[in-house]
């Protein structure tokens, strides 16, 4: 696994990300699917903030719920799916959650561009890949004729398609995997969009293409000013590729951090695990490490600590109080985890009721998950303890 180098500080500074407002902004997104027996929460109020020109990595095992909220954010969410009241979802500033139809389909492509998982789910089987880019620029953009041929020519060329003019009248079972998800980002950037979301586009491709399409993505982003949300449950290409990254888990944000740091500072239990589970991690060890158990499908209000039934540090707090998104350390606004081990310079009794405090008042935190200035521990302590993080049971009896 590749690992971001030391120094890097590709992430958008702190002060930056105060002073301008992101490109995408999604707060408290909840969006749930009715079935005859109970509701899933897919999404469980999570917050989301992307600016110009970075890449915000959302990272989480299969069922986390990484997909619904792309497809949230592009207004994709069905029937029996249900984007709930109360939930804000801002592109440009404009909140987006009440387009019809039509509004949508004018903001999919020139404003939020999405590269699926599966590029054949996105190329129609019966029309050549130049056909497809064609209409593309010409919905989007106005472009026809021998314009919007050279166009589709010079996107084509864009992701690194050689013989591009005669790659236009091939269809999409001529193309190999990865040309054909190129193919489908030359579809996307012919909409001219201002934020592309990767939903695990490198997936289904072998790991040489895999590394081709990634530099493609970041080339570009450099050349475009391209805004992207990648998806995906690789942590290896999220350290390629992403300057903050999110901890998805059962519908919830468990770990908000700057790339470089989470890599090297894991915080909550979960995030550990899935760079634990990553082969090659554990030197001497014949066993591959794996997070015992499945993700919890979310058919209730979160009530508690979802990821304790799986976690090694779990105690009895963790079945009783639902954990929110707090500094590391208290004041903290880059780093945050959903974790009662936290803030770290709070002994264990000070941390759970800080929980519990921020549970029953949520107004006063902000996209981080940190806490506003005012909020202290309950007894004002500031006690380390004996919190035992590094430990198998966690200290403190946990």
């Amino acid at each position: 696994m590749s690992t971001p180098p030391a120094g890097d500080d590709r992430h958008v500074p702190e002060d930056r990300r105060t002073e301008e407002e992101p490109i995408l902004s999604v707060r408290n997104l909840q969006t749930v699917f009715h079935t005859d027996r109970e509701t899933i929460r897919a999404v469980d109020g999570i917050d989301l903030d992307i600016y110009e020109g970075e890449t915000v990595g959302l990272v989480g095992e299969s069922g986390s719920g990484k997909s619904v909220t792309a497809r949230s954010i592009m207004g994709l969410v069905d029937e029996p799916g249900e984007i709930l009241p109360g939930s804000s979802i801002k592109f440009q500033g404009e909140e987006i959650t009440g387009y019809d139809t039509k509004q949508y389909q004018n903001l999919r492509g020139s404003g939020i561009g999405m590269v699926f998982q599966d590029p054949l789910s996105s190329l129609n089987p019966v029309f050549t890949v130049g056909n497809q880019i064609r209409e593309a620029l010409k919905v989007n953009r106005g472009i026809t004729g021998e314009a919007a041929r050279e166009e589709a020519i010079d996107l084509l060329e864009a992701v690194q398609i050689p013989d591009a003019s005669r790659r236009l009248g091939e269809y999409p079972h001529e193309f190999s995997g990865g040309m054909r998800q190129r193919a489908v980002i030359a579809m996307m950037l012919a909409c001219d969009p201002e934020v592309l979301i990767c939903d695990e586009p490198t997936t289904a491709l072998d790991v040489t293409i895999q590394a081709q399409i990634l530099d493609l993505l970041r080339e570009l982003q450099e050349d475009r000013g391209l805004s992207i949300l990648f998806i995906t449950h690789d942590m290896g290409v999220i350290a390629d590729v992403t300057d903050r990254v999110n901890v998805m888990y059962a519908g919830e944000i468990v770990e908000k951090a700057p790339t470089e740091e989470l890599f090297a500072a894991p915080s909550h239990p979960y995030t550990r695990g899935l760079l634990e589970a990553i082969p090659g991690q554990q030197a001497g060890q014949e066993r591959l490490r794996t997070i015992e158990g499945d993700v919890p499908t979310p058919n209730e209000p979160a009530t508690y600590c979802r990821f304790a039934p799986r976690c090694p540090q779990a105690f009895d707090d963790c079945e009783a109080v639902h954990p929110e998104l707090v500094g590391v350390t208290e004041g903290e606004t880059e780093h945050t985890a959903a974790c009662l081990l936290y803030p770290e310079d709070m002994s264990t009794g000070e941390a759970v009721a800080y929980h519990e405090r921020l549970g029953g008042d949520s107004s006063g935190t902000d996209e981080s998950g940190a806490a506003g200035d005012g909020d202290v521990a309950a007894d004002g302590g500031r006690s380390t303890g004996d919190r035992g993080r590094d430990s198998v049971d966690g200290g403190d009896g946990r």
